[in-house]
């Protein structure tokens, strides 16, 4: 074969690997931006699951019930020791009966080693722990979990199990 054959030979060859390179490489940049964007996504709904999570340590804090109720669905539940109770009004009626029974808690909250799991595009599950201090009492602490749920606006509690 002469040269000039074998290099005709080898273009004609190689047009279709070439071709299914071009598509490989795409389909790879394309599944990368994908994920990327996808990673995106789940940091911005922890950053905002995280920032809802926050307010109720803020109501908590300034003792405004209504703040630190705002984050839950109105139909949420909580886990109580006689079982799951329903309804942003049972919840509230929970919290006036304990920690807000002298109009706002005594002590304050904040919240470490908090984790939020994204369980897909809408689903969220919320684990770590809460500390209550202050006012000259010993630090109350326990761990939580709550199920967050993406509404038509924003994020929301539909359970909380502390």
């Amino acid at each position: 074969m002469h040269s000039r054959q074998f290099v005709k030979s080898f273009k004609i060859m190689n047009k279709p690997l070439i071709f299914v390179g071009l598509i490989f490489l795409f389909t790879v940049s394309t599944v990368q931006i994908s994920g990327q964007n996808s990673r995106k996504q789940q940091n911005s709904a922890e950053a905002q699951i995280r920032a809802l999570f926050e307010t109720t340590a803020v109501g908590w804090n300034e003792g405004n019930l209504e703040k630190y109720l705002s984050v839950y669905t109105k139909d949420a539940t909580e886990m109580l020791a006689t079982g799951p109770a329903g309804g942003v009004e049972a919840i509230e009626k929970t919290m006036k009966e304990g920690f807000w029974k002298t109009g706002r808690p005594i002590q304050n909250l904040r919240y470490e080693n908090v984790v939020v799991r994204m369980l897909g595009k809408e689903a969220a599950l919320v684990t770590g722990k809460y500390v209550l201090s202050g006012a000259d009492k010993p630090d109350r602490t326990g761990w939580f979990t709550s199920v967050w749920q993406k509404t038509k606006n924003d994020w929301r509690m539909i359970h909380d199990h502390s």
